[in-house]
């Protein structure tokens, strides 16, 4: 039967190896006597067991509990009296408490209850006491009561170090798992954004690259100027794209955080692609709304104008907002091919509806007769 063995760091093993040794020289010391044969032998032996019960009692508190009892059997064999070299006793029931497993955590509270009723049927038997008198079983419960109260001891002062202990793990998996998940959170967070400023970008790129394809023979400057937008989008994304690296490797960098203010912005480089684009502000904004509810904003409409331009059927596309003194309501509509799968569960769809549900807003993505609309609505928090 293989024994299983606590993993100790290596100076813990030497320590307890040489405390085990250190006191075995010691304690055969002062249990030796002079010309007493048979006494020495049973105090050899039982010397040997309890140093290798301390030496047991981190690397292996079950044997080391075993040890201990072998222990004191051959005392009560040899018919000892108590001495020093039993504060191992007191040792190894810490270690059953603070170490063992469940079952010998369990053996080491039954070893004191027991080993309390044991010392005290020992001493009694072995001084030949006859209790007939109160006084008598007076200091029978008092050797019961304080032999018990020692052995308990030692397990409980065990048994609270393995709660401080088990507790202690506990929180460091729990700040582990809350890091996990916030890296976690961060990763989805700067792969939203990556997912915006490049599918975007290269939705545009493509688009002035196929209108300057075809119109390059008929009208040069019709090339030219879609080349100068792609030239200027590409050089926008890759700023992006690299402040999105940055935030990667040091995550105290800021990454790319567009507002409203860069709207316009969005909406020149969408029609600069060709896109008849309609847009309509009604109600206006009140007051400026949250950081947080701008960037959502603007993520959510960029990417629904990139859907737009790579998915609509022509190149007409409506943009409303609608500024309530409670919420903002934002809305995309663009004509969809006739006959097309009503796709709303793409990446580009799920990271709109992340930004709204983040921002503490809703989202739908779907069909609508022959358009596809994107509806969001946030909150702004300026309701009295």
């Amino acid at each position: 039967m293989r024994i299983a063995l606590r993993p100790l760091l290596r100076y813990q093993l030497v320590v307890d190896l040489v405390a085990a040794g250190l006191f075995g020289l010691i304690a055969i010391v002062l249990e030796l006597q002079p010309g007493d044969i048979g006494g020495n032998l049973g105090a050899v032996l039982f010397v040997a067991l309890l140093a290798a019960a301390f030496a047991f009692r981190r690397l292996h508190p079950g044997v080391g509990l075993a040890l201990a009892w072998a222990g004191a059997i051959a005392q009560m064999a040899f018919l000892r009296s108590p001495t020093p070299t039993d504060v191992v006793i007191f040792a190894v029931l810490y270690g059953t408490a603070a170490y063992g497993s469940r079952r010998v955590f369990w053996a080491g509270l039954a070893s004191s209850v027991g080993g309390a009723v044991v010392v005290t049927v020992y001493l009694i038997v072995r001084g030949g006491a006859e209790v007939y008198h109160p006084q008598d079983a007076f200091a029978v419960l008092a050797v019961l009561l304080s032999s018990g109260f020692a052995f308990l001891l030692s397990w409980v002062t065990g048994a609270l170090v393995r709660t401080a202990a088990r507790a202690s793990a506990n929180a460091r998996a729990q700040r582990a798992a809350e890091e996990a998940t916030v890296a976690e959170q961060e990763r989805v967070r700067i792969a939203r954004d990556m997912h915006d400023v490049v599918a975007h970008s290269l939705a545009v790129v493509i688009a002035q690259a196929d209108g300057a394809r075809y119109a390059a023979a008929q009208d040069p400057a019709a090339a030219t100027q879609a080349l100068s937008t792609i030239s200027s989008t590409a050089r926008a994304a890759l700023t992006d794209v690299r402040l999105l690296l940055t935030q990667l490797r040091h995550s105290q960098a800021d990454g790319p955080q567009p507002a409203l203010a860069d709207v316009e912005t969005l909406y020149a480089q969408v029609r600069a692609a060709g896109v008849e684009l309609h847009t309509m502000v009604d109600p206006g904004p009140g007051v400026e709304p949250p950081a947080a509810v701008q960037l959502a904003l603007y993520r959510i409409l960029q990417e629904a104008l990139t859907n737009a331009l790579r998915h609509g059927v022509d190149r007409r596309v409506s943009v409303r907002f609608a500024w309530h003194p409670e919420r903002v309501e934002l809305s995309v509509r663009n004509r969809r091919a006739a006959g097309a799968a009503p796709t709303t569960g793409g990446h580009g769809v799920i990271g709109m509806r992340e930004r709204a549900q983040l921002a503490g807003g809703t989202l739908s993505a779907q069909p609508e007769g022959e358009d596809f609309v994107v509806r969001a609505t946030l909150p702004i928090g300026t309701s009295s």
